[in-house]
């Protein structure tokens, strides 16, 4: 068993509050992700759950054993770093085999086991050969391997495939998804890369501030973000400010600087949650919006009215300011009303829209999230 449990963690640095009351259980077996920007504070959890910080309060337990004063040589943990931290002056295998040397095994032993571990990675037949020499998705494999082998309750990673390019760090996190199947032991992964969370994670932990902000599944986290800041991070969306004209029973109506009051329809009383007059700011993710010819929208059925299902059908007209092609999709700037929005579509289905076009934009105001002015999240 491998349940870890961080409980009030906080670190400083002299006045500096590096992190601040971080607690969440990570269970047997699972994989975390910790998912913010640079000084976010989730490389410093990650060397307090190691051992290599000492936490200025709280505490950290794994397997129900308190460990938050034990220095990392004493927990059953591995880290596998960004830089690596491979030795220069051993071969492969014997990087692979050190930390099984440190811990007593016969050298015959250790070296039938790190080669174990380097086929695992796909490395083997390197096993003799000088580390500085090998690529960068070769020498994360070996820091894997040499991690691994010492057959670790909980593997701690720091950020170890943003040294490597968009196609390898792919492939490794395909694998490290693969490892981690096969292993069954606990995982806690540290980045910055939204995608390498998606792809990885069971459950992720976004930090922000030196604060655990919301711990969720991926499809949880990003499709109930808890404030402004986690849904701006987690991929692109347009933020559009307003103003509440009116609330009903089963809507919300905002004045929007889109020229048009946008309508929300509510599904837990949120109605109540606001007032006329109140400022909000209101979320529409590009992959909401659908687009077509201003010639061709019907913006006169397009009423901005609750129907009798719940749903509704927004409906702006505005001018294509750029054409961005992304690779598979293509991404629309469009100015309406002084504000600019954009939307995106896949290169199939991307038309034959250009720099000047007129379009019309329609979305359901269902998939419209609201943000009040200190960033949290307007449960409508």
């Amino acid at each position: 068993m491998s349940e870890i449990t961080l409980a009030g963690l906080e670190k400083r640095y002299g006045d500096e509050l590096a992190v601040e009351d971080v607690s969440v259980t990570i269970d047997d077996g699972e994989l975390l992700c910790l998912l913010g920007p640079s000084g976010s504070g989730k490389s410093t959890t990650l060397r307090m759950l190691a051992g290599l910080e000492t936490p200025t309060d709280g505490e950290i337990r794994i397997d129900d054993e308190d460990v938050t004063d034990r220095p990392a040589y004493e927990r059953t943990t591995a880290t596998v770093f960004q830089d690596w931290a491979l030795f220069p002056h051993k071969t492969v295998l014997e990087n692979v085999a050190f930390g099984l040397k440190m811990q007593g095994v016969e050298k015959a032993e250790r070296r039938e086991q790190a080669r174990t571990m380097l086929e695992r990675v796909r490395m083997e037949e390197y096993a003799d050969d000088d580390p500085m020499n090998l690529s960068g998705g070769q020498k994360q494999r070996v820091a894997l391997a040499r991690a691994l082998a010492v057959n670790p309750d909980v593997l701690l990673l720091d950020e170890p495939l943003s040294n490597l390019d968009k196609r390898l760090s792919e492939d490794m996190q395909i694998e490290l998804r693969e490892i981690h199947a096969d292993l069954e032991e606990t995982f806690v992964h540290v980045t910055h890369d939204q995608d390498e969370a998606f792809t990885l994670a069971d459950r992720i932990g976004i930090m922000a501030d030196g604060k655990l902000v919301q711990v969720g599944e991926p499809n949880e986290v990003y499709q109930n973000p808890k404030n402004r800041f986690i849904e701006g991070f987690l991929g692109d969306t347009n933020f559009v400010e307003g103003t509440v004209e009116r609330t009903t029973a089963d809507s919300v109506r905002v004045d929007t600087e889109l020229g048009r009051e946008v309508v929300i329809p509510t599904t837990n009383g949120g109605a109540d949650a606001l007032a006329e007059g109140d400022s909000v700011v209101l979320s529409l993710r590009p992959e909401a919006l659908s687009i077509e010819s201003a010639a061709d929208a019907d913006g006169e059925a397009a009423t901005q009215a609750v129907r009798a299902d719940g749903s509704t059908t927004n409906f702006v007209v505005g001018t294509v300011e750029n054409v961005l092609y992304r690779g598979s999709t293509v991404r629309y700037s469009v100015d309406v009303e002084g504000t600019s929005v954009f939307a995106e579509r896949t290169v199939s289905d991307s038309g034959e829209f250009e720099a000047g076009d007129e379009i019309g934009i329609s979305w359901d105001g269902a998939d419209v999230l609201a943000f009040r002015d200190d960033g949290s999240r307007v449960d409508l």
